[in-house]
């Protein structure tokens, strides 16, 4: 029975022309991100800020799922409904960021391990309950003299393998996310080795725990320059991230989300729409993107209740725009016509 739903919830969350909504940033995350637009960061106002984005009219025809914080998979709107339901009204299923954050790896300066397996089937039994159908876990990864080191990549790899087993276990489809980072200064042909080398041990262990690779769903970066690194065309990124991709990720696997990591939101759907249009793959490849849908809307808000259906705007028109990237027909003039000012030459 488990199985079956969870066979389900995979094929709900890879709807054709949709994609995954990534709104499930820490305490830490969302207070930096209120802040640089002066909103202060509280229960209610975080509230708030989810129902503005939830409540959008017609978003059920671009978002499949959302990836929730837990304290937003335990809250309410202003009307006292949970937000789960709220999002399984629109039929977009509730999900839960589970594991609770990255920190240092011993004996590796620079180096990180993510937390949040000590007690995690009891929470993933609990949030069953509460309404989520899906989980999400990051890793990070970041590119520098001699890093990664194999010892951080195995110990990710692990963490990530573990927790996918657990999920399934439990009933929920775990999204596997390891995020090979855009900080630094390498170029794309560094960031396509270390992906290479990441993803090829998430697999190594995922297999190694028997984890259903039909039933999860991969969140990988794209294969990019580091910020301050040599910059790269729009073909290029999405060449090295498909030759990645085919060089790793088992055909078994039914979908890759691809993490926005820092891109602006039309970067973002430029690339997912190249990808899409280059030739067929094995995978579905959708987004499962944060600030590249979210950020617009959040400026556009800025925490005032009158704000909200030109927000709302804002919002649908960036998951519009995801939607027909992962169906490989975006064009820029979609931009223009959603009024956007973020189009780059």
């Amino acid at each position: 029975m488990l199985q079956t739903e969870m066979e389900t919830t995979v094929a709900a969350l890879l709807a054709s022309g949709k994609g995954v909504l990534a709104a499930d940033e820490s305490f830490p995350t969302i207070e930096k991100r209120f802040d640089a637009i002066g909103i202060p960061s509280t229960v209610e106002t975080r509230h708030a800020y989810r129902e503005m984005l939830f409540t959008t009219p017609g978003i059920g025809g671009y978002i499949s799922g959302v990836i929730l914080f837990e304290e937003t998979l335990r809250g309410h709107t202003a009307h006292n409904m949970s937000f789960p339901e709220l999002l399984s009204r629109q039929g977009i299923i509730p999900g839960i960021k589970v594991d609770a954050g990255a920190v240092p790896l011993d004996n590796f300066p620079d180096e990180r391990i993510t937390a949040g397996l000590d007690g995690l089937p009891a929470r993933l039994a609990e949030y069953r309950e509460l309404g989520a159908r899906f989980a999400k876990w990051r890793a990070v990864y970041t590119i520098g003299s001699g890093l990664p080191t194999s010892t951080a990549v195995a110990a990710n790899a692990e963490m990530l393998a573990r927790y996918a087993a657990a999920c399934q276990h439990a009933g929920l489809v775990p999204i596997v996310e390891p995020e090979v980072l855009m900080t630094g200064d390498h170029t794309i042909e560094q960031c396509e080795g270390v992906t290479a080398r990441v993803q090829a041990a998430v697999f190594n262990a995922l297999r190694a725990h028997r984890v259903l690779l039909e039933l999860m769903l991969l969140k990988p970066n794209m294969v990019l320059p580091g910020e301050k690194g040599p910059r790269a065309g729009v073909e290029q990124v999405a060449s090295a991230t498909l030759r990645c991709l085919r060089q790793t990720v088992p055909a078994a696997v039914p979908g890759v989300v691809f993490l926005s990591g820092g891109q602006d939101p039309v970067q973002a759907a430029r690339h997912l729409d190249i990808m899409n249009r280059i030739d067929n793959t094995p995978w579905i490849l959708s987004f499962s993107f944060a600030r590249a849908l979210q950020q617009p809307a959040l400026e556009r808000w800025r925490g005032k209740p009158e704000n909200a259906a030109a927000a709302q705007r804002v919002f649908l028109h960036r998951a519009r725009c995801a939607g027909a990237a992962a169906l490989g027909t975006y064009t820029d003039a979609m931009e223009r016509e959603g009024g956007t000012d973020q189009l780059a030459a």
